[in-house]
C-alpha cells in the first residue's frame, strides 16, 4: 500500500473506540469543529454516525486492518480499551490483547502511515493502587506490578509506558511522532453508558442500600474530556512548540467530592432515600474480594456480573485526588463543567426510572443477608479457638 505524508493529507483525525460514549463525543464534537473525522471500534456504534463522520468497524488488536484505517490520519485519540469495569475486569485474556497488543498496534500503525502525532487516553489507576493519595501531581511513581488489584489497570499502565517511550521516534517518510498521555477520572454526563446505567440498575434492584468508606474523589464531565483531549492534541505541533510530547496529564472537574455525595442527586433525584448504614471499608473489600473468588469458580457456568470488585471498592471508598496544575499551565485546560449531574437526572427521570411507590424488592433484602452474613463471618475470625480443659 502507497502511503501518505500527514502533510499532504486533509486534516483527519482518527478516534479509536469511537462506539463508546467518550470516543463518540469526541468525534462529534471534532467534526463540528471542522475536521474530517474517522471512528474505529470493533462493536457496532450504539449512537446515530452523522453522515460526515466515518464509521469503521475494526479490531486494534488486527494489526493490518489498524494500519489500512490510517490512511490520510494526522492525528489519533487512541481511547480503545477493555475491561474498565463489572465481569469485564475479569477477563485477563481480553483485557491484554486489546490494552496492550492493540496500542503496540496502533503505534506500529502510526509509524508507517506517517501519522505525527496521538493523545492517549490513559486512568488514574496508573499510579493509585487502593492507597490515600491527596492532591497528586504527575511525579507520581507508576505502581509496580504487584501492587494492582486489577489487570486493566495493570495493562493500562503498560500501554502508557509503551506510549511515552515511543515519543519521538521517526515514521516512515521521517517524520517525528508526538505523543501524550491524559489519566482521567471517572468520565459522567449525559449519555454515559458504562457506570451510570449500572448504578441506576442497582437502584431498581434495591442493591443500594448501604455505603461505604469515606473517598473523597475526582470525577470527569464529559465536555472537560473533549476539551482536554482537544487542547492535547493542539499542544503535540509546532506550533505549541510540542510542549505536551512524552507528557502525561491528571484530568478531572478540579473539584473533589465524596464518591457518594456526588451521586446524591441522582439517587434522591430518581426517588430513593440515600443511604444511612456507612460500612467498614475493609468488610466491603473483603466482600468484594469473595465475590471476584465467587465469580472465578462459577463463572464459567453462569457468568453473572460482579456487583463490585476489589478495584472498585478502592476507587469509590478511598481517598485519591490529584491535581490538574499541569493541564491548566501547559494545555491552557481548564474545566467548564464541575461535578453536574443535573443533565443526567433529568434524563433518567424523563426515562421512567423514578422509584414506583412498591415493596423493597428481593434485591435489598439479599444484600443485606450478605452483609450480615460476612460481618459474622469477620467477627467469627477474631474470636479464639475453643481449646481442650
Amino acid at each position: 500500500m502507497k502511503t501518505r505524508s500527514c502533510r499532504d493529507s486533509k486534516n483527519l483525525h482518527l478516534v479509536t473506540g469511537g462506539a463508546g460514549f467518550p470516543g463518540f463525543s469526541l468525534g462529534k464534537k471534532l467534526s463540528q469543529m471542522g475536521h474530517r473525522v474517522r471512528l474505529l471500534d470493533a462493536k457496532e456504534s450504539a449512537w446515530i454516525i452523522p453522515d460526515n463522520i466515518d464509521f469503521v468497524k475494526v479490531d486494534i488488536r488486527n494489526y493490518e486492518d489498524v494500519m489500512s484505517a490510517m490512511e490520510d490520519v494526522c492525528v489519533v485519540y487512541h481511547m480503545a480499551s477493555y475491561g474498565m469495569s463489572g465481569k469485564d475486569q475479569l477477563k485477563r485474556k481480553m483485557i491484554e490483547e486489546v490494552n496492550v497488543h492493540g496500542t503496540k498496534n496502533v503505534l506500529k500503525a502510526c509509524r508507517e502511515m506517517n501519522v505525527t502525532r496521538l493523545v492517549y487516553t490513559s486512568t488514574y489507576n496508573v499510579v493509585f493502587g487502593g492507597q490515600e493519595i491527596v492532591n497528586g501531581d504527575e511525579t507520581l511513581p507508576y505502581l509496580l506490578d504487584h501492587q494492582f488489584t486489577d489487570y486493566y489497570s495493570k495493562t493500562k499502565k503498560e500501554a502508557e509506558v509503551e506510549v511515552l517511550a515511543a515519543d519521538g521516534s521517526s515514521t516512515d517518510d521521517g517524520s517525528t511522532l508526538h505523543m501524550c498521555a491524559l489519566r482521567l477520572a471517572g468520565v459522567y454526563g449525559l449519555g454515559e453508558q458504562r457506570h451510570i446505567p449500572r448504578i441506576v440498575s442497582y437502584l431498581e434492584r434495591g442493591l443500594v442500600c448501604v455505603t461505604y468508606g469515606s473517598g473523597v474523589v475526582d470525577f470527569l464531565h464529559i465536555d472537560n474530556l473533549i476539551q482536554a483531549h482537544i487542547l492535547a492534541a493542539k499542544a503535540l505541533t509546532p506550533q505549541h512548540k510540542h510542549i505536551a510530547a512524552g507528557q502525561s496529564y491528571f484530568i478531572s472537574d478540579g473539584k473533589p467530592i465524596k464518591n457518594f455525595e456526588f451521586f446524591r442527586p441522582l439517587i434522591e433525584g430518581l426517588g430513593y432515600t440515600f443511604p444511612k448504614v456507612c460500612l467498614p471499608l475493609k468488610l466491603v473489600f473483603y466482600l468484594a474480594f469473595m465475590l471476584e473468588l465467587i465469580h472465578l469458580v462459577l463463572g464459567r457456568l453462569y457468568n453473572f456480573d460482579v456487583i463490585l470488585t476489589r478495584t472498585e471498592v478502592h476507587k469509590t471508598g478511598v481517598t485519591h485526588t490529584f491535581s490538574i496544575e499541569k493541564a491548566r499551565k501547559e494545555l491552557g485546560y481548564e474545566p467548564t463543567i464541575q461535578n453536574d449531574m443535573s443533565d443526567v437526572v433529568r434524563y433518567y427521570q424523563r426515562t421512567g426510572h423514578v422509584k414506583q411507590k412498591s415493596e423493597r424488592g428481593v434485591g435489598y433484602y439479599l444484600m443485606n443477608i450478605l452483609i450480615a452474613f460476612f460481618i459474622a463471618i469477620i467477627i467469627l475470625s477474631f474470636l479464639p479457638l475453643t481449646s481442650d480443659l
